[in-house]
């Protein structure tokens, strides 16, 4: 009986995540008189004119290149403060964990809280509609998991490793480059992987912090197909996919280390 309800609980989880990507592939090929038919439609001849409606109208492919600029440059500009961060808080207690924990809150604090001060601060500072404006959206919210991170990870490194290299003649940054970055490829896996699902997926900084496709992503250009007369409910199902084949291939990639990251220091060794 344990067993047919922990494959039943399963089942129920697996159903649950995939079902909503399994209900935008159906109104992707759905032709657009049976997208909102009553009872919907099990058999249908499918058409992937939605495919080619999605590209051209909604101009994604500029989109999806300012998608790429903004998860990398918000990714690169994330690892370039966590580590160092996470490395100080882990070796030298900075803070005494204060500081720390003021970070981790960051994380708490709902996007919308904030949203209207940034708009506000980039205009001023002329960062509206561009790149840079929403990298630095996007990398404050994964400071802080970035940091929480990486900081367990170099708590579960042994010191006495560091005061070997030491006493080999190594230095504080040789110690680093040499000793600890080559066993950082599981949590800087993780930490990549979920800044870079953050920055693709967001959509209320992108949205609000740009205003034409010089720098509006993806997520944020699929809200066109929201119109005064209706949803384009094919469309933007096709929009959808697209947007999500590109972090679907990545988090594939990444997969093995992205578990032994989430699992480390679970085990002791």
């Amino acid at each position: 009986m344990r067993l047919v309800i922990f494959w039943a609980g399963i089942a129920l989880l697996v159903f649950a995540c995939v079902f909503p990507i399994l209900w935008i592939v159906n109104l992707s090929l759905k032709p657009t008189e049976l997208a909102q038919a009553s009872p919907p439609a099990i058999f249908f001849t499918p058409t992937f004119e939605h495919f080619a409606v999605a590209w051209r109208s909604a101009n994604l492919g500029p989109l999806l290149v300012n998608s790429v600029i903004v998860a990398v440059g918000s990714t690169l500009l994330v690892l370039l403060v966590s580590v160092p961060a996470a490395y100080s808080f882990a070796r030298y207690e900075t803070s005494r964990g204060h500081l720390l924990f003021m970070i981790l809150s960051t994380r708490m604090m709902p996007a919308a809280a904030v949203v209207v001060p940034y708009f506000l601060i980039f205009r001023e500072l002329g960062l509206l509609n561009t790149h840079a404006g929403v990298i630095l959206a996007h990398a404050f919210f994964n400071f802080s998991f970035s940091t929480f991170v990486l900081y367990g990870f170099f708590k579960e490194i042994d010191p006495n490793i560091e005061y070997s290299a030491m006493i080999d003649g190594y230095g504080r940054l040789e110690i680093l480059r040499r000793v600890i970055f080559p066993l950082l490829k599981p949590p800087i896996a993780v930490v990549t992987s979920f800044s870079l699902m953050f920055s693709w997926n967001e959509f209320l900084f992108a949205f609000v912090l740009t205003r034409t496709d010089a720098a509006r992503t993806v997520t944020a250009g699929i809200e066109q197909f929201w119109t005064m007369t209706g949803i384009q409910w094919g469309p933007m199902s096709a929009a959808a996919l697209i947007a999500i084949a590109p972090m679907l291939v990545f988090s594939i990639y990444l997969q093995k280390y992205i578990v032994r990251g989430l699992t480390f220091g679970a085990v002791k060794r």
